[in-house]
């Protein structure tokens, strides 16, 4: 399979992952990533064509958190005059109990996301069959997407094409996780290449 000169890259970003992982790498208490400029900025470093971008979060009900359901809003509503294609899906509170060491338990109210792990894998083959790429940059570390690399190769030889699978992730000397999806090339991104793609627009506060 012969390597294509001009390569086209879609980019996949998991908002939730992403941010946890900036979070925990950085220290940073609320998703303030640009992913069309963090997008780009992968793209021209490697000499690739960023032909898309698709961004894929859960959003929290206002009932249960109306600031972060603004923010996400806001954030959601200027990606989509951005041309960033979006897929989002309800985030649910539920009651989880923890045992801790003195053998009380605690009780505490955490989000869980139903469905965004697989629309991004549907998303990834679906696309590779349509040829709509030649890059698949992944902003995840979600392991179960593993397979879906695992099923892109296979795809790449019944279409007798060349197609590479990026995992792009922050990571710090503070990160506990610093790999990458099994399967996939990954691509580590330090504080100051991700602090060159902040989004400096703080939707938390123009909620009236």
């Amino acid at each position: 399979m012969q390597e294509p000169q001009r390569k086209r890259v879609i980019s996949f970003i998991d908002g939730q992952n992403l941010f946890y992982a900036a979070k925990e790498a950085f220290g940073y208490s609320h998703p303030n990533y640009d992913v069309r400029a963090l997008s780009d900025s992968l793209s021209r470093k490697y000499g690739w064509y960023l032909a898309q971008v698709r961004f894929y979060t859960g959003i929290p009900d206002v009932a249960d958190d109306a600031d972060k359901n603004h923010f996400w809003s806001g954030k959601l509503a200027l990606m989509g005059k951005q041309g960033i294609e979006i897929f989002s899906r309800p985030l649910r509170y539920r009651n989880r109990k923890v045992r801790l060491p003195d053998n009380t338990t605690h009780s505490f109210l955490a989000a869980e996301e139903k469905g965004i792990d697989v629309r991004i894998a549907l998303d990834i083959i679906r696309l590779a069959r349509l040829r709509q790429y030649d890059v698949a940059l992944i902003f995840s570390q979600d392991q179960d997407l593993s397979e879906v690399a695992e099923e892109i190769r296979i795809l790449a030889n019944e279409q007798n094409r060349w197609i590479k699978i990026v995992s792009a992730f922050p990571s710090s000397p503070a990160s506990r996780n610093r790999r990458g999806i099994n399967k996939t090339d990954w691509i580590k991104i330090d504080r100051a290449a991700y602090d060159a793609c902040i989004d400096h627009r703080d939707y938390r506060q123009t909620r009236k």
